[in-house]
């Protein structure tokens, strides 16, 4: 950076109105850079100053004893402000030592005019000066900025991106992968890498899980200050810039990190893009694996390539996810909008399960995307880590193209072995056809409970009559006085048989609850509470909910009943 875009005391006092003006206190602080020039002539101003600004004053409103001179000071260098300038004649005559004593104690320059001069001049002067640099800021930052982009179109374009960062901030750049060795711009010794990358350790929990989008993390180490920067998108985070700066960072350095971080972030973007599409159509086999087409182990070798020995040994879970559309957006098919998504979905998928420790094969028919999710950090517990991610996924708002899908999940047990995977996708789809019964957007097949069994008899005919056979009479009722018997019942011995707990529920009043429940008790019979009778009648519930969701559906919200 041209370190005269920054406008510093110094500077200021280089200009022909401070030629007889006098630094009398705070002398080491003249490097402090001046955003405004302002006239303060009161003591109240906790509003009037956003900081940096040269505060002009003749002490008129201020107050000429040493306490309240010293509360004003106080006030200033607690506002950040740059410097205080006061105009020696009817108002102070002279500055009190302890003023002094407090400038040079804060590295806050005092500067006093011995003679009368015109406020509005050095206003009018310093302000045209300001404004110049920081035009030439931006034209420098725009010019930057605009070759940090073009660099990205080349090869090594991020590499070449730092090294110009570094060039153009005068600092050192750390470019700190997750997946990857840090980079030093310009290189360090290993002597010399080892204390930053000792400060960014001790650092990184505090960064760890920021957005891509989140303001540099500023953190004072020594006498240098350091700035850093996630770098990444989609809501994730695949890497950071640390800056580390010499000086006080300026607001070029901080807009040039950003533009930095976000060219970086295009490349690494449009390098996943490239390689999503080359796994998916590697990922070709996923497909014939999943529904059983591959049951020998040479084939399917052969298909995965080098990698099967190690992959074949990992655990994994089969996830079947459904992209549904509630809002019935209309895409604009001329635009592949369909691709599009899908391929976007993919990639944050990826880019999730990596940051989990999961390794995704993934193959596409029609709405269904599903996911062989390799576990490749088998010692740590894989289901939490599994549905973390998935909740991840679901959760993705900020993004545009996802804003308006919903995706619901269904997810099969854990297994071992490749050629195997067709038992989890059957045990995924089971899952995810239960979304209608449980109305849960993420169902793992252990959490399924009876309906792992109900969903291997349901033969069209086994389940409906196991389900007339208990239920029959409360059927009947229902479809001919329009009553809600089988509902009552089911949201009544899901509770333990609480009359309170299912009134609630049902959004009845308990006298409603016990003219139903003296109803089922005429049509079932007056032992149908009995253990037997009852685990039997809790099963034909959970069979007539599999055929008949929508039956069981609870009411929102609904008038009390009498």
């Amino acid at each position: 950076m041209d370190w005269e875009l920054v406008f510093t005391i110094r500077d200021a006092l280089k200009r022909p109105l401070f030629a007889e003006a006098e630094v009398i206190g705070g002398k080491s602080g003249l490097n402090r850079s001046i955003r405004w020039v302002h006239v303060l002539e009161s003591a109240s101003f906790e509003s009037l100053i956003h900081g940096e600004e040269m505060i002009l004053t003749t002490g008129i409103g201020i107050g000429v004893d040493v306490p309240s001179s010293l509360a004003f000071m106080e006030n200033l260098i607690h506002k950040n402000a740059a410097c205080l300038c006061i105009e020696i004649g009817s108002y102070f005559s002279s500055v009190p030592r302890e003023l002094v004593e407090l400038a040079d104690k804060h590295d806050f320059p005092l500067i006093i005019f011995t003679r009368t001069v015109r406020f509005v001049d050095i206003t009018m002067d310093l302000h045209s000066l300001i404004i110049n640099r920081h035009h030439r800021m931006l034209q420098e930052l725009e010019s930057i900025s605009r070759e940090f982009h073009r660099l990205t179109l080349t090869s090594q374009g991020a590499i070449k991106v730092l090294q110009l960062l570094s060039k153009s901030t005068r600092t050192q750049i750390v470019y700190m992968q997750l997946q990857g060795k840090p980079l030093f711009f310009p290189a360090l010794s290993p002597e010399d890498q080892a204390p930053l990358l000792r400060f960014f350790a001790a650092f990184g929990e505090e960064v760890e899980g920021s957005q891509p989008d989140a303001a540099p993390y500023i953190r004072e180490y020594g006498n240098k200050t350091m700035m850093i920067k996630p770098v990444g998108a989609l809501d994730q985070t695949w890497a950071y810039l640390m800056m580390v700066c010499t000086h006080k960072p300026q607001e070029f350095d901080c807009l040039l990190l950003d533009s930095a971080s976000l060219s970086i972030a295009q490349e690494l973007l449009r390098t996943r893009y490239m390689e999503e599409r080359k796994l998916f159509s590697e990922n070709l086999w996923v497909d014939e694996l999943i529904n059983g087409r591959i049951e020998d182990d040479k084939r399917l070798k052969g298909l995965v390539g080098p990698d099967f020995n190690v992959m074949n040994e990992f655990p994994y879970r089969v996830c079947l996810i459904e992209i549904e559309n509630p809002r019935d957006v209309k895409w604009n098919s001329s635009e592949n909008d369909w691709e599009s998504i899908t391929f976007h979905l993919s990639l944050i998928l990826r880019s999730i399960f990596e940051k989990y420790s999961l390794r995704p094969l993934i193959t596409l028919k029609n709405n269904r995307l599903t996911v062989i999710a390799l576990d490749i950090q088998s010692k740590l517990p894989g289901k939490p880590r599994l549905q973390q991610a998935l909740d991840s996924l679901q959760h993705i708002r900020s993004d545009e193209k996802l804003k308006d899908l919903q995706l619901i999940i269904g997810v099969g047990k854990p297994h071992t072995g490749l050629k195997h995977a067709y038992a989890g996708y059957q045990e995924a789809v089971q899952a995810l056809s239960l979304y209608p019964c449980y109305q849960k957007s993420l169902l793992f097949y252990e959490e399924l409970g009876v309906f792992q069994l109900l969903l291997s008899l349901n033969d069209g005919k086994t389940l409906q009559a196991f389900i007339r056979s208990y239920l029959g009479p409360l059927i009947d009722h229902d479809q001919t006085k329009g009553s809600e018997l089988m509902l009552t019942l089911r949201v009544y011995l899901d509770h333990d048989g609480s009359k309170q707990i299912a009134a609630r529920n049902l959004f009845i009043v308990r006298q409603s609850l016990y003219y139903r429940l003296d109803k089922i008790t005429e049509l079932l019979g007056e032992d149908f509470m009995l253990p037997e009778n009852r685990i039997s009648i809790q099963v034909a519930l959970r069979a007539y909910q599999l055929l008949y969701p929508e039956k069981f559906a609870l009411p929102s919200s609904r008038s009390l009943q009498i």
